[in-house]
């Protein structure tokens, strides 16, 4: 009798081992998660209605990262991460790394993408942005980080995975050389991909905070003192203990939450 039965042996691909890199460095972090629920059920109205007027879609995803950025903007210790042992760097600009899928040789590849300068840009520019780089074509040489990388992300990308540990080392020291390569503030989207109605709870990244997109469930809500059905985003924030404490921590998720009940940013659709 085969106990075994049929099985596929398929090599372990170089973008699921930068994958490992990541996490291994996020678990190194001493997190702090925050899990909340936000109610985003004015938001997805109006970029629905966009949809419809316009025949155009506004990134969701995209919404979320404008208000992040404004949150983040007016909490910049979100935005601070370590420089050497004695030091942090807190910064102005806003860069989001987000994960990007696309086909690649009739196979879905998560390729890493940083969308630069977020607190400057409408939700517009950040729709198009997205939807640009999820068209872009692709090859062997661009299917991680897409076609606008450095002379330094192309040749650790093709080096030995001993390498690649030197790099993330070297970035861990050295908020500038983070922030140049990896961004300052990670989102993450799991509940676009498809039915997710939860949280995830990372382990943390390479960003000193990140932000995890879960699943929206429709439940009751109270709405000026009326019972009203609404659309609820499961979020979970995750941040460095480090820098961040709760106080910071509070004050940030409550501005964040005003913004996303508020559809801020969608004014422009309206």
């Amino acid at each position: 009798m085969d106990k075994i039965g049929h099985y596929e042996t398929k090599p372990f691909a170089k973008n699921r081992q930068n994958v490992v890199l990541i996490v291994e460095e996020g678990k190194r972090k001493h997190s702090v998660h925050g899990i909340i629920e936000v109610d985003v059920t004015k938001g997805r109205d109006i970029i629905r209605k966009y949809k419809i007027n316009h025949n155009k879609s506004i990134s969701f995803t995209g919404w979320l990262i404008k208000c992040i950025s404004q949150a983040v903007s007016e909490n910049k210790i979100i935005n601070t991460s370590r420089h050497g042992r004695r030091k942090t760097i807190s910064f102005d600009d806003v860069d989001i790394p987000i994960p990007i899928e696309r086909t690649f040789n009739d196979k879905q590849i998560t390729m890493a993408y940083i969308i630069r300068k977020t607190n400057t840009k409408n939700v517009l520019e950040i729709t198009k942005e997205i939807r640009d780089v999820q068209e872009e074509k692709i090859d062997n040489d661009s299917q991680i980080l897409g076609q606008n990388l450095t002379l330094f992300e192309k040749i650790i990308l093709d080096s030995p995975l001993f390498i690649k540990k030197i790099a993330i080392i070297l970035t861990r020291k050295n908020a500038l050389f983070r922030k140049k390569h990896i961004g300052t503030v990670g989102v993450t989207a799991i509940g676009m991909k498809g039915r997710f109605p939860g949280w995830a709870i990372p382990l943390g990244g390479a960003t000193s905070s990140i932000i995890v997109v879960g699943g929206i469930n429709k439940k009751p809500g109270v709405i000026n003192n009326r019972i009203e059905i609404r659309e609820y985003l499961h979020l979970t924030i995750n941040v460095d203990h480090d820098i961040v404490d709760g106080g910071p921590l509070a004050r940030f998720v409550d501005r964040l939450n005003e913004l996303i009940e508020d559809a801020y940013g969608l004014d422009i659709l309206t």
